[in-house]
């Protein structure tokens, strides 16, 4: 399976930019997610990356095979590439059977009746469609559906395997079993999935790494519990966690190198760095996971329970604060009064301290109560 790479990758419409001077490389056999908020570039990205779309500059290799070069006048065709491409409204032919559909494009590329048979047989019972091959897509739920198009899309055996939001028409129930589906596929494949999503939980369950990209620019690239754990910035922080991270703005006192003393919302507390502490200025934002708010009747800090929102396995609390809500995550069905009085701590390693300036992660620590 070959080897992705982007090279100052541009798109520009006029004085738009949709895309800017991408770097990326997506090595053999992996699982990326183009993550981001709508309208930052993803779907552009994956549609030069497949040819659908051609870049203003910059250059893209698949394998040993240049297929773009803006310097060098290349631009290879979508079906030079060797790539399938499942588009997120499936595009199944409705007047062709299940067995129609997924042979179609191998009877274009002159596959022997044989062959096409024996593919479409080995597709349909990878995907567990093989009583359907006789069927129309009308006569299909979204969820089979689905795996028509995917199997379609691998019927031809293509090197790369772009997918752009292929399961936002479905359910939430079945997009969870889809995803089990895609990442077994993924692995019995042995193909590279590049896969375009706005819904982070998506692209932390799915992807070996995610790509996230905001206005065209690459934020962060990296497995996905280092984007959860070490976010590069303030956005990459916000845009991925449900509930989303607690930023609490501050001024830092300077003790040494890696102590800071911060004022969290009338609270005094020293945070204690992993690495030395370099800022812009006095002016930073503490980020804390919810997770590391842990509620408890010995707590240091004393709150008020704002909200209480248990979904079954876990429980949201939301606590006041000098004025400022926070969120809380709790393990189990638990319920808080309106109004209750809430003791908690801030725990483990995982805090981070943003340059509230240039917005990066300046370094990640633990947070001590004074």
């Amino acid at each position: 399976m070959p080897r992705i790479e982007l090279i100052n990758v541009s798109k520009r419409w006029g004085s738009f930019v949709g895309v800017d001077h991408l770097n990326l490389v997506i090595e053999d056999n992996e699982f990326i997610t183009l993550l981001g908020p709508s309208g930052c570039g993803k779907t552009t990205t994956l549609r030069m990356i497949a040819g659908l779309e051609t870049p203003t500059e910059g250059k893209i290799i698949i394998g040993d095979t240049v297929v773009f070069d803006s310097q060098e006048g290349i631009n290879l065709s979508p079906a030079k590439r060797d790539i399938g491409f499942l588009f997120q409204n499936y595009a199944l032919w409705p007047h062709m059977t299940v067995y129609k559909n997924i042979a179609f494009g191998l009877e274009n590329l002159k596959w022997k009746k044989e062959d096409i048979a024996n593919r479409v047989d080995e597709v349909c019972k990878m995907l567990k469609i093989e009583q359907f091959k006789d069927r129309y897509p009308a006569e299909l739920s979204g969820g089979q559906q689905q795996r028509v198009a995917i199997a379609r899309t691998l019927a031809p055996n293509p090197k790369v395997l772009f997918m752009d939001e292929p399961l936002s028409n479905l359910d939430a129930k079945l997009r969870g079993e889809m995803r089990t589906e895609l990442k077994r596929l993924h692995k019995d494949t042995g193909s590279t999935f590049v896969y375009v999503t706005h819904d982070q939980l998506e692209a932390m369950t799915l992807a070996t790494r995610i790509c996230l990209i905001e206005t065209g620019v690459l934020q962060q690239y990296d497995p996905p519990l280092t984007v959860y754990n070490r976010p590069a910035n303030l956005f990459v922080a916000d845009f991925v966690g449900n509930p989303t991270m607690n930023f609490i703005k501050s001024k830092a006192v300077i003790l040494d190198p890696r102590t800071v003393d911060l004022d969290v919302y009338g609270v005094k507390v020293r945070f204690h760095a992993e690495q030395d502490v370099q800022l812009n200025s006095e002016d930073v934002v503490l980020g804390i996971r919810p997770e590391f708010l842990d509620i408890n009747k010995k707590g240091k800090i004393q709150g008020r329970a704002f909200a209480a929102l248990p979904a079954g396995m876990e429980t949201t609390v939301k606590i006041e604060l000098g004025g400022n809500l926070l969120s809380s995550v709790k393990f189990g069905a638990v319920n808080y009064k309106t109004d209750e009085t809430i003791h908690f701590d801030i725990v483990g390693d995982g805090i981070i301290l943003f340059d509230a300036l240039s917005k990066r992660n300046v370094s990640l620590g633990s947070v001590e109560i004074l």
